[in-house]
């Protein structure tokens, strides 16, 4: 299970880090640390704050890394100016600190904690290939999760999977779209922003409009995570096989990433070029192989091939297949295969689990 999230440190300057490191420690917390934005990029949208040093702050708008909340600039007095200050509203940044004059305040940042129960786990499901059934796990995930209590936000983020909305037969629901968040810019109102969103019980969607297939635009992403770790439990992600910069930044924000992949040879040799790309952006990837296999393929060679543990099998459902068909939610009655895969899975996110057998 993951450990809590960490405020990250930006910062070149060997002093200005050596002052950071003594305020973090007199906050009871310890940090992440990064030199540059290149370095900070894949643990900025997770950390629990950022803290960009006067000397990097330039260097992160070039970067065009995404708006979140709880990001603050900090500088000795002699290196913060009108620049610093101006530079720190493209950022998102909430304050500018001046040390040594600020250090009792920023002491007190770093000592902040979340609030209890507001720590939530995401997990990220992407397609080997296309028609993989990506799409029915992540819908699998997110009602099961919510079935075991935990408030869940189910993000579609692939414009060309077909509708998380028909999948759970939500498609006349009224509600925010993706293109009503073009427009977010990371300072969205976390309770507003979910209130927004088709929701049933615990279960909330984000999904596309019918009438459009734009990309999620990154600064949307990241207002979107930031709202569902401060209101949801569990962040289900379904994302795209080409990776856009809103996708990377899901995957950057992941707890697990399971990529989904059919037991036959040519789509475990497309899944390997998409399991490297994942790779680079989430520590912890694991391979769901969906059968029949055709040429009698086994999960584990396919697992072994790509170099990833095997999280489980996706069995053929004509039954589930034929309920989806007439508007119910895949895992919405908790019986089947699927619903026992997504149940360990789900378990395992979150820690609960107990049992030790073999997934396969």
């Amino acid at each position: 299970m993951p450990g809590p999230r960490r405020p990250l440190v930006v910062t070149a300057d060997h002093e200005l880090l050596d002052d950071l490191l003594r305020l973090a420690a007199a906050g009871g917390t310890d940090v992440d640390v990064a030199p540059d934005p290149a370095a900070a990029r894949a643990r900025y949208p997770g950390a629990s704050l950022v803290v960009i040093g006067s000397d990097q702050v330039a260097a992160c708008i070039r970067a065009r890394l995404p708006r979140r909340r709880k990001v603050i600039v900090v500088g000795r007095h002699s290196a913060v100016d009108a620049t610093t200050w101006q530079n720190a509203e493209p950022l998102g940044a909430e304050h500018v600190a001046v040390l040594p004059t600020a250090e009792t305040w920023v002491v007190e940042q770093f000592s902040e904690r979340p609030e209890p129960g507001l720590a939530s786990r995401t997990i990220a499901v992407i397609g080997g290939r296309g028609g993989a059934g990506a799409s029915i796990l992540a819908a699998g995930l997110a009602t099961t999760a919510v079935r075991f209590g935990h408030r869940t936000l189910l993000v579609d983020a692939d414009p060309l999977g077909g509708g998380l909305d028909l999948l759970l037969g939500w498609e006349d629901m009224t509600g925010l779209r993706w293109p009503g968040l073009s427009g977010a810019d990371g300072r969205v109102d976390p309770p507003a922003l979910l209130g927004a969103l088709p929701r049933r019980g615990d279960l909330v969607l984000l999904s596309f409009d019918r009438e459009q297939l734009p990309g999620v635009p990154a600064e949307a992403m990241a207002a979107t995570l930031d709202a569902a770790r401060r209101g949801r439990d569990v962040i289900v992600a379904d994302l795209p096989r080409q990776l856009d910069d809103a996708a990377v930044l899901a995957l950057q924000a992941a707890d697990r990433t399971l990529l989904v992949v059919p037991a036959e040879l040519r789509a475990a040799a497309s899944a390997a070029r998409t399991a490297a790309t994942i790779r680079m952006h989430c520590e912890d990837v694991a391979v769901v192989v969906r059968g029949p296999a055709p040429g009698k393929l086994r999960a584990r060679e396919v697992a072994t091939a790509l170099g990833l543990p095997l999280a489980g099998t996706l069995r053929p459902e004509p039954a589930m297949c034929q309920a989806v068909e007439n508007g119910t939610a895949p895992c919405a009655d908790g019986k089947g295969p699927l619903s026992d895969l997504c149940r360990r899975l789900v378990e395992d996110l979150m820690g609960t689990r107990t049992s030790t057998a073999s997934p396969a």
